[in-house]
């Protein structure tokens, strides 16, 4: 196969598991993008799309940090080979695998209580269909070796979301918390301390630039 374009969606995005099993996320998340990024240099792709998280932004847990070094593994490949290798960053997409919508539906098939980690905590959401779009989108405007992140609206309280989901079942059920869980943030960051230097490129897109993930051997070694 000799593809143009290849988007890298595999990842373990399921943080708790990943701090109770960090090898897992290294294994997957840094040392799996490698591979696709190897196979795709070797395959004379054009574009190569890493999807990312706003988990790798400041990253305080194992899946961020994971994420945040394919970040940078891509920038690297960016830096030594011909094509464009490019990162997309954002938040949670509703309706997708593993999401809390679908956690709290079956909370509520079960007859509840639909469990939410603090009442203060916010997170990012789009539909599947505006992620789909984007992550195209950016695709065609993004620029080698940089993150191209997308503008996720403003942030949803969870507690909101679960409270919204009860009354259109018209359901009777409670809403526990549960406490923040390690490494998870109350409200997650589109953009780290240390990204300033981003620079909006499209009216939902934003461009950061990222340090490339250098190896023991240059550029010229590993070809």
């Amino acid at each position: 196969r000799r593809p143009e374009v290849v988007f890298h969606a595999a990842a373990l995005k399921h943080l708790p598991m990943l701090q109770r099993f960090p090898l897992e996320g290294w294994k997957t998340n840094v040392h799996g993008t490698l591979n696709v990024l190897e196979a795709a240099r070797k395959a004379g792709v054009t574009t190569f799309v890493n999807i990312s998280t706003d988990k790798a932004a400041a990253p305080t847990s194992e899946l961020g940090r994971s994420k945040r070094m394919g970040e940078r593994l891509v920038a690297e490949y960016a830096r030594c080979y011909p094509g464009t290798f490019l990162s997309v960053r954002f938040g949670n997409v509703l309706g997708s695998r593993g999401s809390v919508l679908h956690s709290f539906r079956e909370q509520l098939r079960a007859g509840g209580p639909l469990t939410v980690t603090d009442p203060a905590v916010t997170r990012y959401f789009m539909t599947i269909p505006e992620a789909c779009q984007l992550v195209l989108q950016a695709a065609v405007i993004g620029e080698d070796g940089c993150v191209m992140v997308l503008d996720m609206g403003e942030p949803v309280r969870i507690v909101d979301l679960a409270k919204n989901l009860i009354a259109l079942a018209d359901a009777d059920a409670e809403i526990v918390f549960t406490g923040l869980r390690p490494g998870e943030k109350l409200d997650e960051e589109l953009f780290g301390d240390y990204e300033s230097d981003d620079v909006q490129v499209h009216d939902k897109i934003s461009r950061v630039r990222v340090p490339a993930q250098i190896g023991r051997a240059s550029c010229r070694e590993r070809v």
